[in-house]
């Protein structure tokens, strides 16, 4: 049993982060079908991720990949539905699908492989070059001004 969050008190005392309360409260929402197809998440280094799913039985043709603002979508339409015989069993999902995943801020999609039955999608974070960290240095604005004061004490001297 989940417990839900009251969200609320955060709400009221925060300003501009609407898109992390809203992916909160997703969060908690148990939908009965978000667990088809099965898939793997993998953090690759700091930067780099790949998310994995099983798409048995289906085509490149069939599956799309769209991504959007800080949002992801994986779906999967089968287009024809080849059967021969009457199945006893029918045990391998041939269902259509929509998988979402949130982002975050700066991820992009780097490439796409289906392989043996699995849907791979790699993902990197390219932070643009003005959010990096940097180094600031450090001046010594006493040392700097004592240092032009006897500086120039030494060119009236000179000059005398």
């Amino acid at each position: 049993m989940r417990t839900m969050f009251d969200l609320a008190p955060l709400h009221r005392s925060s300003i501009g982060f609407d898109r992390i309360f809203d992916m909160l409260e997703n969060a908690t929402r148990v939908q009965a079908a978000d667990n088809w197809p099965p898939y793997d998440t993998v953090k690759l280094s700091e930067d780099r991720y790949r998310i994995t799913m099983a798409v048995a039985g289906f085509r490149r043709d069939e599956l799309d990949i769209a991504l959007q603002p800080n949002l992801l979508v994986v779906t999967g339409e089968r287009r024809n539905s080849e059967q021969q015989g009457d199945y006893l069993y029918r045990g391998i999902a041939s269902r259509s699908f929509s998988r979402r995943f949130e982002l975050a801020d700066h991820v992009k999609v780097t490439g796409a492989n289906l392989a043996d039955g699995l849907l791979t999608i790699e993902l990197e974070r390219e932070i643009p070059e003005a959010m990096r960290p940097r180094r600031i240095a450090i001046g010594n604005a006493g040392a700097d001004a004592a240092l032009e004061s006897s500086g120039q004490r030494q060119l009236e001297a000179q000059a005398a």
